[in-house]
């Protein structure tokens, strides 16, 4: 049993870039961590603003580093933003997509195919091949009055390099564009947390959010009500921790030091 502020922990909605890992490099014994979840009787749910993997890209990366999650326990911004569009426009049908393989596969499964005949809505996130006429077409699809989905406001995320440019990055270029603020679905936003805890049958205050970014993980977890804690192997600092308010209910050096403490 693991309790924080009298208050006992039933599940976990777990970062994984900066907490678990940073690219290729582990950040933690995977294993005797899950191990450690799991003797604390934590159910585990992944939530990440990345949209760059789909979900069994996850499960086969877990199952390498020796440790088997549910795909139904996975939650990517690809996914909050399909499950947001799907809500909106439940028949599915075409829509101009922006982004990796992956946001095309998960659209895909919601229904949804990419398409520049009559599209419904813009749905955008971060690509690595970004260039500049990927940016004019869907600025020129939002200007008509398309609506407007983007999968995360991350400007950045670390890597084994260092901090690189995130899905804010592409996110700013297309708002600047087309003069339109696009329509979240991911991290600080409540949606990913909400399925979260839809999937691990716990309530607000029985869930622990643990993260590496402040304006994403913490805000996000303080708002939907959960209990808090901020790693520092990510994005956030001390500094950044000694300047923020309302405090998380924990701060980690390492997201291995949740059990040791």
């Amino acid at each position: 049993m693991l309790k924080i502020n009298n208050k006992i922990v039933k599940g976990t909605i777990l970062d994984m870039d900066g907490v678990l890992w940073r690219g290729d490099e582990l950040l933690c014994d995977l294993p005797a961590l899950f191990k450690s979840f799991h003797d604390h009787h934590i159910q585990v749910s992944l939530a990440t603003n990345n949209g760059l993997r789909t979900v069994d890209d996850y499960v086969r990366r877990f199952k390498g580093f020796g440790v088997t999650v549910e795909p139904s326990h996975i939650i990517t911004s690809a996914i909050a933003i399909a499950a947001l569009v799907k809500k909106d426009f439940p028949q599915g049908g075409p829509v101009h997509i922006m982004g990796e393989k992956a946001l095309f596969e998960t659209m895909q499964q919601n229904g949804f195919y990419h398409s520049d005949t009559d599209p419904q809505a813009v749905v955008a996130g971060l690509t690595k091949s970004f260039t500049y006429n990927m940016i004019k077409d869907a600025s020129l699809a939002i200007q008509k009055g398309l609506p407007f989905y983007f999968t995360n406001p991350d400007p950045t995320y670390p890597s084994p390099e260092g901090i690189i440019p995130g899905a804010g990055t592409v996110l700013a270029a297309l708002e600047t564009a087309s003069g339109v603020k696009a329509t979240l679905a991911g991290k600080p936003l409540p949606f990913s947390f909400e399925v979260a805890m839809d999937v691990l049958k716990t309530q607000p205050d029985e869930t622990l959010v643990i993260g590496d970014r402040l304006s994403t993980d913490i805000r996000g977890g303080q708002d939907a009500g959960c209990l808090t804690a901020l790693v520092l192997t990510g994005i956030s600092t001390i500094e950044d921790y000694n300047n923020w308010e309302p405090k998380p209910d924990l701060l980690l050096n390492t997201i291995t030091d949740l059990f040791n403490a």
